[in-house]
């Protein structure tokens, strides 16, 4: 499955539970359901999946763990506050660049819609 569609399943999740619950619960809350959700539509989902750093010939073991990474391809950051910084999506590529991943959707659970709630950052995708 391709990353643009994998999206598309974790956007109608992340819908599907802003809907049902609304804004402000923690964002372990959020990433807990956001797994039982993916995983009833057939997606892999792993919750604080640990990446590697490497810098010049070190490697850091755990130097972050990605909050959800979806089928392998997809890397999810969850946020439960009132509004987004533009260190997080600059946060999210640097994640894409060191896990080799191409797709991140940054889901803010803290806003009154979510569709205000969900930024997508692309790393080297094939559109």
């Amino acid at each position: 499955m391709h990353e643009n569609e994998i999206a598309k399943l974790i956007v109608n999740a992340a819908y599907k539970i802003h809907t049902t619950l609304g804004p402000g619960l923690l964002e372990s809350v959020y990433e807990a359901i956001m797994v039982y959700e993916l995983q009833k539509m057939g997606l892999m989902a792993n919750r604080q999946v640990p990446i590697p750093v490497i810098y010049e010939n070190i490697e850091l073991d755990e130097s972050f763990r990605a909050d959800l990474v979806v089928n392998g391809k997809v890397i999810i950051e969850l946020k439960s506050i009132e509004k987004v910084a533009p260190v997080h999506k600059k946060q999210l590529l640097t994640y894409l660049k060191l896990a080799d991943k191409r797709l991140g959707l940054l889901i803010n659970f803290g806003e009154a819609l979510i569709k205000n709630g969900i930024t997508r950052i692309v790393n080297r995708l094939d559109e």
